[in-house]
């Protein structure tokens, strides 16, 4: 049956770019954990948000690059180049700490933070850009699957080698971890074919960062607005996460041994399971009742942090946002891109998954820094502001699914959305 809806071609390139992001998500596990950890190490859990002020305007300036070697080169291209530069630049600020810079701590968690979204969401672009709305449903819960296989072994062996080598050393693992993701992309983009843009979206002529395909679309200022409310919720669970781990756990390389076992194994195999179980739920519940059902998990994760505060609570509730985050919601989240045309499966997505995911993040944690020089803000705040926004997100998404079963067929005609 499956052979009958897939086609050989389309399942190696489903195969070969899950595999990519495996390969991807190995490799920010040792960046994620190491990054957070120095950066901790040399400036203190409080300083976070400053840190995360610098994220959206790095983000949009890549985008913006992005969006240039997107109409210059095309998709594959583009892509192949992204995934070299990263690695070089990670390697970069291994060199650059090797040499006692400790700004380089600042550098690379920032980067970190573009450079997995910017790569990942092409990833997603080429599979929205191949799939079926019917091929969705089947095949996103295992893509993210094998791709979480990568943050499982990632994060053990982060937990296994930091104590021995280092944090530090850990960062060539991650920048040697995008060159067999970027040899396997193009295996996928060699097996599905780049997707071409119209003659109107030859060559960026609506703009090469997709701003201008965003603002005409009162769908996508939806999506915009969807990612927005998720992603604050990501940050107050994160900051008042990682400000616990910082009470509890005071050693750098133990600290960082917790990430790698909270990030890759804890976290990874959670979501893994629940990726084993997205084909099933996005055959049997529609999307209309499955997005609204995740925020309220998170609502009562918040208040469950509010009224109980610690290290094991503040991990759950952040582990749960992750892994509904990494699993259901990515899931049905890309079906979202699946009728819209090639800029705004390739340029406006960036703008709503990477900028609006990295701006959320960066902007709600400017604020939270210009109100703690005012007063200190309680733990409390953090837990029922996730709460809020929880709502809000349950609202949003609410109408996003009545206009994606509005949308009617593909631009391209290929099937109709069957919800």
């Amino acid at each position: 049956m499956i052979t009958e809806t897939f086609p050989k071609r389309t399942l190696l390139a489903a195969l070969s770019i899950a595999l990519a992001g495996s390969f991807l998500l190995c490799g920010y596990e040792f960046i994620r954990a190491v990054s957070t950890s120095l950066f901790i190490e040399a400036y203190g859990a409080k300083n976070l948000p400053r840190a995360m002020v610098a994220v959206p305007p790095s983000v949009f300036l890549l985008l913006y690059l992005y969006g240039r070697l997107l109409s210059w080169l095309g998709a594959r291209d583009a892509l192949l180049l992204t995934s070299i530069l990263s690695a070089g630049l990670i390697a970069s600020c291994y060199n650059l700490l090797f040499m006692g810079y400790a700004i380089a701590t600042a550098v690379i968690y920032v980067f970190r933070e573009a450079y997995i979204v910017l790569i990942i969401e092409q990833y997603w672009s080429l599979v929205n850009s191949t799939l079926t709305p019917k091929q969705a449903r089947w095949i996103n819960g295992p893509f993210c699957a094998i791709a979480t296989i990568g943050s499982v072994t990632g994060g053990s062996l982060v937990a296994y080698l930091a104590p021995s080598l280092g944090s530090e050393v850990l960062l060539l693992f991650a920048a040697g971890s995008l060159l067999p993701a970027a040899l396997l992309a193009m295996f996928a983009y060699a097996a599905a074919g780049e997707p071409q843009p119209a003659a109107t979206e030859h060559g960026g002529r609506q703009g090469h960062t997709g701003l201008k395909v965003l603002a005409r679309s009162r769908y996508l200022v939806f999506l915009f607005l969807l990612i927005l409310t998720t992603q604050v919720v990501s940050t107050v669970l994160d900051l008042r996460f990682n400000g616990l781990v910082e009470t509890d756990i005071v050693d750098k390389d133990m600290r960082t041994a917790f990430y790698g076992r909270f990030y890759g194994q804890w976290l990874g195999i959670s979501a893994f399971v629940l990726q084993l179980c997205a084909g099933f739920v996005l055959r049997s519940i529609p999307i209309r009742i499955l997005h609204p059902g995740i925020p309220l998990i998170h609502l009562i994760a918040g208040a469950a942090l509010t009224i109980a505060p610690s290290l094991r609570s503040g991990a759950t509730a952040f582990l749960l946002f992750k892994a509904f985050d990494y699993s259901l919601f990515r899931a049905a989240k890309e079906m979202f891109y699946i009728p819209l045309s090639f800029d705004a499966r390739y340029r406006a997505k960036q703008v709503i998954d990477s900028f609006g995911y990295r701006f959320a993040k960066g902007g709600s944690a400017g604020v939270i820094t210009l109100i703690s020089f005012v007063i200190a803000i309680p733990g409390a705040a953090f837990s029922i502001t996730a709460m809020v926004m929880a709502v809000l997100w349950s609202g949003i998404v609410s109408n996003l699914t009545k206009q994606y079963q509005n949308l009617g067929t593909r631009n391209d005609g290929r099937e109709e959305i069957d919800e």
